[in-house]
């Protein structure tokens, strides 16, 4: 068993110095580390800096987001709920804590870093995800995402990297990510109240085999009542924490900016470590341009595809901006030393502990519990949308579901292992999934990037216009791959380019 973890081990480490840096020592030369944040930056300025200029139309698209066009469909918000399932997870808790153990304190910088220019790219790939959605197999309902607008926007030639992408997804969010999950829920239920963590993997595996096979629609209502209880619960402890602190504040933004650019560490090696580990968690964390959350942002009923563009904008805002800020403000202002010897939620879960007392470990458990479940939910659903797309069988869900359940259950059992070893090989595991995931769906959305800049200069035109609620006309553009029942109403009739009624302005 030794043996093969080891090779398996070695085999993982070769993706992640492909994906994340590291080829010849040097700890920039990998796909992601090079080009996420370029990529992030080109939208931003293609955008006119959307994420700033647009936050307050992002706070009012949010606020009509529970209106949904159809009885049957799934709201904005329900696809915003379903998608901050997935986002807001292991990541916000023990991701966070993962990061500033292995890249110290700076690696929060770039958390923020990653998220300010990944909400531009959220935009940019849940915008392509609604204009390249197709009709689902119940009225009302929609799919979508990456292999879809890869397969549709950029033709046949490039079915290949729809394939390779659906492919990498089912692997990273349907097995590895998954395990992730269970392996927090499992240490922290257990470090709070003794279980037995092979217990609670078996209790995870089932109640979410409940809940997945009622489809997109239940998981919709699902996220959409717990996302919220559960972020405003685990942001008013952390806002606690920081007004408790608010003599340590400057002092904790002095030492995430200093190490941040490798002041206080020697030699470009340690500075590397700095950012891989804050770009690698953040990615974890928000999934800005990775191309999970288009697989549920195209689910929704909109008027226009730009409007859960600003929807999963927002999603990003919350995850990384406001949760996981939460998360390392309670590290960093506690007493905890980050030595290494405890890291992960069991880091997060001493230092809330320390701050408020003994209860703070089983409120950790408690967040995490809901935090992680809620993600292998979504998770779920992203991974089903692309076996759906590659095979379209009720056999291959079937064998779907029940690796799904295998993966849950080993994430369950390396937290029983108790090995650093397997902790570790789980999340690098997580990692090169990730890795190149993303990579696909980056290639992907910078081919397509003229199609979704078009879409955005229309809704933005229809703003100027005084149309408080813009609507999207296939026929007026010119775009090759979009169903026109979908966007349209109706078969396209040459000639006829209907105006918006006055309902559909807002008037």
């Amino acid at each position: 068993m030794d043996a093969f973890l080891n090779a398996l081990g070695a085999v993982i480490d070769g993706g992640n110095s492909l994906t994340w840096g590291g080829i010849g020592g040097v700890w920039w030369l990998g796909i992601l580390i090079a080009a996420l944040l370029p990529a992030g930056i080109y939208f931003t300025v293609r955008t006119r800096f959307v994420q700033i200029r647009g936050f307050c139309q992002m706070l009012r698209v949010m606020f009509r987001s529970f209106h949904k066009e159809h009885d049957d469909s799934i709201s904005s918000f329900q696809a915003f709920a379903t998608s901050a399932a997935a986002r807001v997870g292991t990541g916000n808790i023990a991701g966070v804590a993962v990061a500033i153990t292995a890249g110290g304190p700076g690696a929060v910088f770039w958390m923020w870093v990653v998220a300010i220019v990944g909400m531009a790219t959220s935009l940019i790939e849940n915008t392509l995800a609604q204009v390249f959605k197709e009709q689902g197999e119940a009225p009302g309902t929609f799919r979508g995402g990456p292999a879809y607008y890869i397969d549709k926007g950029l033709g046949k030639r490039w079915k290949w990297l729809s394939v390779l992408f659906s492919i990498f997804l089912i692997i990273c969010f349907g097995f590895f990510f998954n395990a992730v999950q269970a392996n927090a829920m499992a240490e922290a239920i257990s470090a709070a109240w003794g279980f037995n963590p092979l217990l609670i993997g078996v209790l995870i595996a089932v109640l979410a085999g409940v809940i997945v096979f009622g489809g997109i629609k239940s998981i919709g209502r699902f996220a959409g009542i717990v996302v919220p209880v559960m972020a405003l619960g685990y942001l008013a402890i952390a806002l606690f924490v920081i007004l408790a602190n608010m003599a340590k504040i400057p002092e904790v933004f002095g030492l995430i900016f200093s190490s941040a650019f490798g002041v206080q560490e020697a030699g470009a090696g340690a500075f590397g470590a700095v950012v891989a580990n804050g770009i690698k968690r953040g990615l974890f964390s928000n999934e800005a341009g990775m191309g999970s959350s288009p697989n549920v942002g195209a689910a929704a009923d909109v008027k226009h595809p730009v409007v859960q563009g600003y929807v999963q904008m927002a999603s990003v805002f919350l995850d990384t901006m406001m949760i996981c800020t939460a998360t390392a403000a309670i590290i960093l202002l506690s007493d905890v030393e980050l030595s290494g010897m405890v890291e992960g939620v069991t880091l997060t879960q001493s230092a809330l502990s320390s701050e408020v007392g003994s209860w703070g470990n089983s409120f950790v458990a408690l967040a995490l519990l809901f935090f992680a479940f809620t993600s292998i939910i979504a998770n779920y659903y992203y991974a089903e949308t692309n076996i759906f797309y590659l095979w379209h069988t009720r056999f291959s869900i079937f064998c779907y579901r029940v690796l799904y359940i295998a993966f849950i259950l080993f994430g369950a059992w390396v937290a029983w292992s108790g090995s650093e070893g397997n902790f570790k090989l789980l999340w690098n595991m997580a990692d090169m999934s990730m890795g190149f995931m993303a990579s696909a769906n980056l290639l992907a959305i910078l081919l397509l990037s003229g199609v979704a800049f078009r879409v955005f200069a229309d809704y933005e035109e229809q703003l100027r216009q005084g149309i408080r609620e813009p609507v999207f006309d296939s026929r007026r553009h010119h775009i090759p791959g979009i169903e026109q029942e979908v966007w349209s109403g109706g078969p396209h009739t040459p000639g006829v380019h209907d105006e918006p009624t006055a309902r559909e302005k807002g008037r």
